[in-house]
């Protein structure tokens, strides 16, 4: 069994800028992803553009070169692969942590997709992107429902329903309406979302105002069947024609994980973990990034939990210290 100072679950942005300072401080490490590198990243949309700067989401100290005002996905996938390889990351990827055990030495194994490892130390990155937040409703297990969007092109010409009203939803309904999609946005509340993207805010009022996409406010979607799709509206039940569902209802990190790696959760469902060293109520556990605001996943970035990874290594350090 192969055994490591600290093992990382998650090869994210922040998963990986724990790899480097565990790297820089000498101690030995692995990083466990199971997927792809940047898997939430490289499942993002095709033509996504950050809300950040490129300097805001560097990790590792390597400049993130960009020509644009704010990168876009491909560029960051690219950002962070070249960082991958600058510091040859000790990454296995495709592989996925299905237990992690403290013994009674105070030492962890932890079982993975392909086999076992040892562990003095464990850090949970694991974001928040891997479980959509479910409507709960008829019909959402249908193949034309999605909580993921990638490419506008796949909705040409189709009779797109898209429900949610922050930057994801307002982006899928802007980029199929302009490959052809005949667009209706279901908008729980009166408006569109206060953190919606300022450059993008002004685009999607004036295709709403002007029809080409059309918007229900206070309204919900109750039922989808092959063909066609219920909504709840202020004014009573409206059935629209419809071949897709883009249901952008925001994630959740995997809280049944959490629970099985043996983290108390809150009644808000927040992780337990320090703020000073985010070490978790299991001694020599610690979370880093998105994944610490629980639900609240509007909290945090990568560029302000970028720090996270500093914390950790240094509380790691301070702990051999202590006990050498």
């Amino acid at each position: 069994m192969d055994q490591f100072d600290v093992l990382i679950v998650g090869g994210g942005p922040i998963g990986m800028a724990c790899a480097i300072e565990a790297q820089k401080a000498g101690l030995s490490y692995v990083v466990i992803e199971k997927g792809a590198l940047v898997n939430s990243l490289f499942n993002y949309p095709v033509f996504m553009t950050f809300f950040s700067t490129s300097q805001r989401l560097e990790i590792g100290g390597l400049p993130f070169v960009t020509i644009n005002p704010k990168p876009n996905r491909n560029e960051a996938v690219e950002y962070y692969r070249r960082v991958a390889e600058s510091y040859a990351l000790n990454i296995r990827l495709f592989e996925k942590v299905n237990s992690v055990t403290k013994q009674e030495d105070g030492r962890f194994t932890v079982e993975t997709s392909r086999g076992q490892y040892g562990a003095r130390k464990v850090v949970v990155a694991t974001g928040f992107y891997d479980v959509p937040v479910l409507m709960n409703i008829p019909g959402e297990e249908l193949p034309k429902v999605t909580h993921y969007y990638k490419d506008p092109h796949f909705y040409a010409f189709q009779d797109v329903v898209v429900v949610g009203a922050n930057n994801s939803a307002i982006d899928a309904a802007l980029e199929t309406y302009r490959k052809g999609a005949r667009v209706t946005l279901v908008i729980r509340g009166n408006d569109i979302g206060p953190n919606v993207k300022y450059w993008v805010r002004p685009d999607i009022e004036n295709r709403i105002k002007e029809g080409s996409v059309r918007a229900l406010f206070g309204s919900e979607l109750t039922a989808v069947r092959e063909g066609e799709a219920d909504i709840r509206t202020p004014d009573g039940l409206v059935t629209v024609k419809n071949d897709f569902v883009i249901a952008m209802t925001g994630y959740h990190p995997d809280f049944e994980m959490l629970k099985r790696f043996g983290i108390n959760l809150s009644e808000v469902l927040r992780p337990a973990y320090l703020e000073n060293n985010m070490e978790t109520n299991v001694p020599g556990l610690y979370l880093a990034g998105v994944v610490c605001g629980g639900m609240d996943t509007h909290k945090l970035f990568i560029e302000n939990s970028r720090v996270h990874a500093g914390l950790i290594i240094t509380d790691i350090l301070s702990q051999s210290q202590h006990h050498s």
